[in-house]
C-alpha cells in the first residue's frame, strides 16, 4: 500500500520522500533516486514523446513512474505479483509504473520498450476498464510496445509440439505462471493473437473492435460487429494460423522427437543384433580353424603318401 500512497502524495508535494528525486513533464511524474537519474530522464522523455497507443485516443489521466534503485525495492514496490523474471509492473487502477533501474539484469530488455508496454496496459485499461482478458491486455501491450517477442518463440514452440494449441481463455493460466518458460510462451502466443485481430482490417486495425468492445461491453458481440466473426470462429483461426505460422519448427522438433522414440526403440534390437553377430563371428572363426586344421593334416597326409614309405638306411655289414 505504500505505493498507492505516494501515488496520491507524488502530485501534490514538491519533493520525493526518503531521499528520492522527482521530475515531472506533462501528465508523468517520475520518482528516481540519483543513481539512476539518466535513465529517469530518458525514461520522461520517451513517455512524453509517444503518448499515444494505436488505435486508442490519447489519455490525459496522470500517470505516476516509480523507477526502483535495486531489487528489494522492486520487490517491495512491486508487491507479490512481481515474479522474478518481471522487469516492470503497472497498476492500472491507480496509475502507477513501477519499473526497475540501471542494477536490474541485462534478461530484462530494453527498459524503455518495457515502460511502453506497461504504459499501454493503462492506457488500454483508461478505455475499456477492466473488460479485456489478460491474453488481450498483455498481447495489446506487446503490440503497442513493438515487441517481437522473440524470447518465447522457441518456448512457443514447445508449447506447441509438447501439447495442443492452447486455447485463449488458457493464455490466462499461462501467463500468470511463475515460470518464466511457460509465462513467456504465453506472451508469445497473446502478442500472435491480437496481431492476427488487427490483420482481420488492414486499414483499421482494432480500432473497429476496441470501439465496439467499449460500446457492447463484450468481447463476441464486439468481434460479430467489427469482423462478422464469433468469438469461437476466431479462435479457430488463431489457432490454425499460429500453428502454421510455428510450423517450420515444429515440424522439425516433430520429426527429431520422432527419430528419437524411434532409435530408443531400436536400441534393444540393434544391441541383440550385435551381440549374436558377434557370436556367429566367433563360430565362423572356430570353424574356419578346425576347417583349416583339417585341410593342414589333409594335405600332410597326401604329402606323405605321395612320397612313400621310407627305406631304412644299408647296414654296415651288408
Amino acid at each position: 500500500m505504500l505505493g498507492a500512497c505516494w501515488l496520491v502524495w507524488a502530485p501534490r508535494a514538491g519533493a520525493a520522500p526518503g531521499g528520492a528525486l522527482r521530475i515531472d513533464r506533462g501528465r508523468f511524474t517520475v520518482i528516481h533516486y540519483s543513481g539512476d537519474a539518466a535513465l529517469a530522464a530518458s525514461i520522461l522523455t520517451a513517455a512524453v514523446t509517444r503518448d499515444t497507443f494505436p488505435w486508442l485516443p490519447r489519455s490525459t489521466s496522470r500517470i505516476l513512474i516509480m523507477v526502483a534503485p535495486d531489487a528489494a525495492t522492486f520487490r517491495e514496490w512491486a508487491g507479490a505479483g512481481a515474479f522474478p523474471w518481471i522487469a516492470a509492473l503497472a497498476f492500472v487502477d491507480q496509475h502507477r509504473v513501477v519499473v526497475q533501474g540501471r542494477r536490474a539484469p541485462g534478461s530484462v530488455g530494453d527498459p524503455l520498450q518495457v515502460l511502453r508496454h506497461e504504459l499501454a496496459h493503462v492506457a488500454l485499461h483508461d478505455y475499456l476498464g477492466d473488460l479485456p482478458p489478460r491474453w488481450f491486455d498483455e498481447g495489446y501491450a506487446s503490440f503497442a510496445a513493438g515487441e517481437e517477442r522473440m524470447d518465447g518463440f522457441i518456448q512457443t514452440n514447445a508449447a506447441l509440439v509438447l501439447r495442443a494449441m492452447p486455447s485463449l481463455a488458457a493464455l490466462d493460466t499461462m501467463l500468470s505462471n511463475p515460470r518464466a518458460t511457460d509465462a513467456r510462451a504465453g506472451y508469445a502466443l497473446s502478442l500472435r493473437a491480437v496481431t492476427e485481430l488487427a490483420s482481420i482490417d488492414r486499414d483499421r486495425g482494432l480500432e473497429p473492435l476496441l470501439s465496439a468492445w467499449k460500446e457492447r461491453r463484450s468481447f463476441d458481440l464486439a468481434l460479430r460487429r467489427a469482423y462478422a466473426l464469433t468469438a469461437a470462429q476466431f479462435e479457430a483461426r488463431w489457432q490454425r494460423q499460429t500453428r502454421w505460422q510455428f510450423a517450420f519448427l515444429a515440424i522439425a522438433a516433430d520429426s527429431a522427437l520422432a527419430i528419437a522414440v524411434f532409435l530408443l526403440l531400436l536400441l534393444p534390437l540393434h544391441r541383440r543384433r550385435r551381440r549374436e553377430q558377434r557370436q556367429r563371428l566367433a563360430l565362423l572363426r572356430e570353424r574356419e580353424a578346425i576347417t583349416e586344421r583339417a585341410a593342414r593334416s589333409q594335405a600332410l597326409d597326401t604329402l606323405l603318401h605321395s612320397i612313400g614309405p621310407v627305406s631304412a638306411p644299408p647296414s654296415p655289414d651288408a
